[in-house]
This record gives structure tokens, C-alpha cells and sequence, in this order.
């Protein structure tokens, strides 16, 4: 005879098993999570502010330029904008975690379900991975 088995997906399985935390841990997180925000926020308006800038330097700079004047302005222009993508990322990562805080799901790997480890979240606050599914996914 066929033997009953959990078919709950893994996740909600080990749901049961999670701690909750208190009022007050979870308030810490966010306000740590908000004004790590706020910070990066700020550094990306300054960022942006800065390339405007520069764009408008290099226009008003550009008589007698030669073809390898205007590719070293492309490049540097194109750098800026990645570093201030990166910032918007990284801005994006901790709104993230602050929604995942509010859902009750922050601390928790969103592959397998375990807990990632608290030294993991010091370090980087907006990791949504246990250190073991972010290895697996780095080797990819």
C-alpha cells in the first residue's frame, strides 16, 4: 500500500520552522536598511549631478577634437553611467530587502528556504541567498 507523503513545496514546509522576530529587531533592520538606502540615494543624486556636469565640460570643450579626444570622452561617459547604474542597482537591492523584511521573508534564502547566517547579512545587508545557493549560482 502507497505511503502518505508531505507534498508541500520545501519552502512552505520549512516555514513552520522559522523564528520570528521581535517588534523591535525587526525596526532595527529596517531603520538600518532605510538609511542605508537614503544613503545611497543620495550618492547616486550627487553622481547624477556630476555627469550632467561633465556632459555639459566636455560640449562646450570640444572644438578641435580629434577622433581619439571624442572616443576617450565616450568611454569616460559610458563608465560614469555604469558606475551610476551600479548605484541604482545596489539601491534597488535594499528596497528589496525592505519589502522582504515587511512580507516576513528577509533572513530567509529565497532557493532553498534556510536561514542565511547573520554574519552573511552584516556584510550585505540585501542578500537574498544563503551562501551556499549563491556559490552555486556564481559557478554557473
Amino acid at each position: 500500500m502507497a505511503k502518505a507523503t508531505d507534498t508541500r513545496p520545501a519552502s512552505t514546509a520549512k516555514a513552520g520552522t522559522r523564528r520570528s522576530r521581535s517588534a523591535a529587531e525587526t525596526e532595527k533592520i529596517r531603520v538600518a536598511l532605510t538609511e542605508r538606502r537614503d544613503e545611497l540615494q543620495g550618492e547616486y543624486d550627487q553622481t547624477l549631478t556630476e555627469i550632467a556636469e561633465l556632459q555639459r565640460e566636455r560640449l562646450t570643450d570640444s572644438a578641435g577634437d580629434d577622433q581619439a579626444d571624442t572616443g576617450t570622452k565616450t568611454f569616460e561617459r559610458e563608465q560614469e553611467i555604469t558606475l551610476a547604474n551600479n548605484l541604482l542597482e545596489r539601491i534597488n537591492q535594499v528596497e528589496r530587502a525592505i519589502d522582504r523584511l515587511g512580507e516576513g521573508n528577509y533572513g530567509w534564502c529565497e532557493r532553498c528556504g534556510n536561514a542565511i547566517p547573520v554574519e552573511r547579512l552584516a556584510a550585505f545587508p540585501s542578500a537574498t541567498l544563503c551562501v551556499s545557493c549563491k556559490q552555486l549560482e556564481e559557478r554557473r
